[in-house]
């Protein structure tokens, strides 16, 4: 079990200007609903520190509501998981050719493996080990970042499988990676799904016997049956933002980002906001300054559509959104100093979502989470068991 509001050791002092609340409980009835749907087990995707939540609270909570494996992006990542007490099946997926995989292999993570060179290198680690490199090999299936081309995975597989006669590899997972999953019936959904299971049959047919086979992300997880294979790699719903249109799978935002007012002005119409000034008001208003900005993450792409919570209503944001700052008209509404400002959170307040940023910044909901930066307080509520 999670402790109830802890405080993250980063940014966790009372002159913290901003705090993003994560409910672990979220993330934890987050992934029980997508278990619930897919009757899969579950990888949950906690790179990017945990898509800006805390990795290892994130990940905690993702095993508490069910989840078998997690999902990461770099040995760094997976090893402070380690670091951290956490125990689980880890999958760590981007690496140079010439890492040093031995870390990894003590640390009994796996280790994704896309071309012959990198699969040398964990081969070489395991032998300097003296034991067995756990591997999942990644097949290109059309999304053409990484994996192995067809014209490779012959050569990828055949080399894997001399290596397990030696006892220096064992191919537990094949996988790849979808391309247009949020657009439900795709047809390069289907594309990719027939040329993985080609993939799988090319591995198989050379000897290797992987028993964990995934390629449905978010997305396809919740809408594409066909993509579900053994396991669910599930980055995005884990942190409680449906990945599809106006789909709704009952998925909760864990986070809710919040500051408060430092400054209140009223200011006559004609008057001139931020740098500029790109915004001059049109009748009497009064001004609300918040202590966050893009070096906290929000994004400058958003300025002229964005929204926050503040006085019991939604506000614009007004003029520039600048590095450590931004402007709010509050209009007449009963505004005080030290009164809270959410920019976004589970929106069942009326406030903004991670969503409605990223739709007025033009970019995706993960750019939003995982942009939250480091000067943001993190603090834990909810009970996760």
């Amino acid at each position: 079990m999670i402790s109830h509001a802890t405080t993250s050791p980063v940014a966790g002092t009372s002159a913290a200007l901003a705090e993003a609340v994560i409910d672990l409980g979220a993330i934890a009835a987050n992934v029980r609903t997508i278990g619930a749907v897919t009757r899969t087990d579950v990888m949950a995707v906690v790179k990017a520190d945990g898509f800006g939540h805390g990795a290892a609270a994130a990940a905690r909570a993702a095993l508490d509501g069910g989840a078998t494996w997690l999902g990461v992006t770099s040995s760094a990542e997976a090893l402070a998981l380690r670091a951290g007490g956490i125990t689980a099946p880890i999958l760590s997926w981007l690496h140079r050719p010439d890492e040093d995989f031995g870390p990894l292999l003590a640390a009994g993570v796996d280790v994704s493996v896309s071309t012959v060179p990198h699969l040398r290198s964990v081969a070489a680690a395991a032998a300097r080990c003296g034991q067995t490199a756990m591997v999942q090999l990644k097949v290109d299936t059309g999304l053409s970042r990484n994996g192995a081309r067809a014209d490779e995975w012959g050569d990828l597989v055949a080399l894997a499988r001399a290596y397990e006669t030696a006892g220096s590899v064992r191919v537990r997972g094949v996988w790849s990676h979808l391309q247009d999953a949020d657009q439900p019936g795709s047809p390069l959904v289907r594309r990719q799904v027939s040329a993985f299971r080609a993939a799988v049959r090319v591995a198989r047919a050379a000897g290797l016997d992987p028993v964990l086979l995934h390629l449905a992300n978010s997305a396809a997880a919740l809408t594409a049956p066909a993509t579900r294979f053994d396991i669910c790699r599930v980055g995005l719903a884990v942190y409680g933002v449906e990945p599809v249109g106006h789909a709704n799978f009952g998925l909760r935002p864990a986070m809710t980002l919040r500051s408060s007012v430092v400054n209140l002005k009223r200011v006559p119409a004609g008057t001139g906001v931020s740098y500029g000034p790109d915004h001059v008001t049109g009748a009497p208003t009064t001004l609300a300054l918040v202590p966050v900005g893009f070096a906290d993450g929000l994004p400058r792409s958003a300025e002229g559509r964005a929204e926050v919570l503040v006085g019991g209503g939604r506000c614009p944001v007004v003029g520039r959104i600048t590095m450590d700052q931004v402007v709010v008209d509050v209009g007449d509404r009963p505004v005080r100093l030290g009164d809270t400002v959410t920019l976004f959170g589970p929106g069942t307040a009326g406030e903004p979502t991670a969503a409605d940023w990223a739709r007025w910044a033009g970019t995706n909901p993960n750019d939003i989470l995982t942009g939250i930066g480091a000067r943001v307080a993190r603090r834990y509520t909810g009970v996760t068991a």
